[in-house]
């Protein structure tokens, strides 16, 4: 099933069982895959047995972001909290949520408690989420369970009793400011830092980091997007699906992540081959991308680098590279 879908390079039944090893009719084939998706004994904890042994030891940056796409009329909407390693985020944990648009506080709090009782919180670095994940009774929760919150805030967000576009004014493209001491911002005591973005947007960024490190941090936040990208549109092709019953996709979305940190491991272990970044300090292709070229080859081609690429699935990453801090202006 898992090599059906790096071939396929999509979710489709039909376009997956051409790539199953079997002699059978492609009817049968597909058959065979949708019991896979209906069988209620794939679930969730199953994924996570096989990514957590891949986490390299040390403190863990955690990512929470959300994806959504229609299938005709039907909204489908994910709910992701994922660890970032090789330029992405691999998730560890989803919900499929029963509606459009932000999840409530309820919704965020419940897959970061399951994460905790399997990865506790001395292995968390820091969580960091956009604009959408915000609200008290969320960053209390953090607060309380002891992981350190990095959140880009919203224009209109309160710091210390002040909208918060109203204390960063004048700024210049590529500027960085941050508010002199700690500030108040949703019930609690965190380091703001701005930014203006080449197109003039502000990016507002409230954590519990030093100013030095609190915006590289956020920059990390790209790394789901990346990943949406490999597992969408540009790689697995999770938006073909035409599943749209909630314990199904969830199924299916644990076999990408499986699929996911697989490809990033290959690249990761091949780095020779991943050609080097551009002048803007982007890679021309990304280790998930050059994963995927390494073990679609291997398949097809009975190599017997496949063997050496299957261990892989099954070590660690290695070790995390101490962070750099860059200098600011305050």
């Amino acid at each position: 099933m898992l090599l059906g879908i790096l071939q396929a390079e999509s979710t489709l039944h039909r376009k997956i069982a051409l790539h199953l090893p079997r002699i059978a009719s492609l009817e049968s084939k597909t058959r065979v895959l949708a019991r896979v998706f209906h069988d209620e004994q794939l679930k969730p904890q199953d994924v996570l047995d096989i990514l957590l042994p891949l986490l390299p030891v040390g403190r863990l940056t955690m990512v929470m972001d959300r994806t959504n796409w229609h299938y005709g009329q039907t909204p489908l909407n994910l709910l992701v909290l994922g660890v970032a390693l090789g330029g992405v985020v691999i998730p560890l944990v989803w919900t499929v949520l029963p509606h459009q648009g932000n999840s409530c506080s309820s919704a965020r709090i419940l897959p970061v408690a399951q994460l905790l009782k399997l990865l506790p919180a001395k292995r968390w670095a820091v969580l960091i989420a956009d604009r959408e994940f915000v609200g008290r009774e969320w960053c209390d929760y953090l607060r309380w369970r002891g992981i350190k919150r990095c959140f880009r805030i919203k224009e209109n967000t309160r710091i210390d009793d002040e909208l918060a576009r109203d204390q960063f004014e004048n700024l210049q493209p590529g500027e960085v400011r941050s508010v002199f001491e700690k500030a108040w911002v949703y019930g609690s005591l965190m380091q703001v830092v701005v930014t203006l973005s080449p197109v003039g947007e502000r990016v507002i960024v409230a954590s519990d980091l030093s100013v030095l490190d609190t915006l590289q941090t956020y920059q990390k936040h790209w790394g789901i997007e990346c990943s949406f990208s490999v597992m969408k549109s540009r790689g697995l092709g999770l938006e073909a699906t035409h599943m749209t019953a909630p314990d199904r996709l969830s199924r299916l979305f644990g076999l990408l992540c499986i699929a996911l940190a697989w490809m990033v491991r290959v690249g990761d272990a091949q780095q020779h081959l991943v050609p080097p970044p551009d002048n803007r300090g982007r890679l021309a292709k990304s280790k998930a991308r050059t994963g995927w070229m390494l073990l679609s080859q291997a398949v097809r081609w009975g190599l017997d680098a496949f063997w050496t690429y299957f261990e892989l699935l099954k070590t660690s990453f290695p070790a995390l590279d101490a962070r750099k801090s860059r200098s600011v202006s305050c």
